[in-house]
C-alpha cells in the first residue's frame, strides 16, 4: 500500500509540519529538563524550529558539542553575523508553525503546558509508556539537535540567551 501525497505539497511543506515540530519541541523540553529544571519557558520553544529548520544554524548546532554550550555555537557565526540576526525574523515567520507544534505536542501528551507560568514540561518515554518512534533517515539528526538546544538554554537565563543569539523577546 502506498501513501497518497498531494501533488501540491513541497519539500518545505513535508518538513515544516506541526507533527515534526511537536516531536522536536518535545525533544527540546527533555534536553532542557536533563540537568534539573522541571520545565522550559514556553518563550524558548519559539527558537527551536527557526534554529533547526535553517541549514546553517542546524549544521552549527550539530557540529557543536553539547558540553560546549550556546556561546560557542554563536561564535561560529562571528564572520556571518547576519545568520544570527536573521534568527529573530525566522522566529517571527515560524511562529504559527511553532504554536501549532506546541498544540500537537500537548494534545499528544508529549508535553504539558502550565498556562499560569508559561512553562512547557516534557514527559520522558518511560512515563508515556510508548517506545521511541522510528523517524525517517533525513530527520535523524534533528531530535538530538533539539535536545542539545534545550540543554544549552537550561544553562543560561533569558537575557543571556537573547544577548548571545542577538534576539528580542
Amino acid at each position: 500500500m502506498t501513501a497518497l501525497v498531494s501533488p501540491n505539497l513541497t519539500e518545505l511543506d513535508l518538513v515544516q509540519n506541526p507533527a515534526i515540530g511537536a516531536y522536536l519541541i518535545w525533544n527540546f523540553t527533555l534536553g532542557y529538563q536533563e540537568d534539573g529544571p522541571d520545565a522550559a519557558p514556553a518563550l524558548l520553544a519559539f527558537l527551536v524550529l527557526p534554529m533547526l529548520l535553517h541549514r546553517q544554524t542546524f549544521e552549527a548546532v550539530t557540529s557543536t558539542r553539547k558540553a560546549s554550550g550556546l556561546t560557542l555555537f554563536a561564535a561560529k557565526f562571528e564572520r556571518e553575523r547576519e545568520v544570527l540576526i536573521e534568527l529573530h525574523s525566522r522566529a517571527r515567520l515560524l511562529r504559527p508553525l511553532t504554536l501549532q507544534s506546541i498544540g500537537v505536542a500537548s494534545t499528544s501528551r508529549l508535553i504539558r503546558i502550565d498556562h499560569a507560568s508559561a512553562l512547557l514540561h516534557g514527559y520522558p518515554l518511560d512515563l508515556l509508556e510508548v517506545k521511541k518512534p522510528a523517524i525517517p533517515e533525513r530527520l535523524k539528526g534533528f531530535p538530538a539537535a533539539a535536545d542539545k538546544i534545550g540543554y544549552w538554554f537550561s544553562k543560561l537565563g533569558l537575557p543571556q540567551i537573547a544577548s548571545t543569539l542577538r534576539i528580542d523577546f
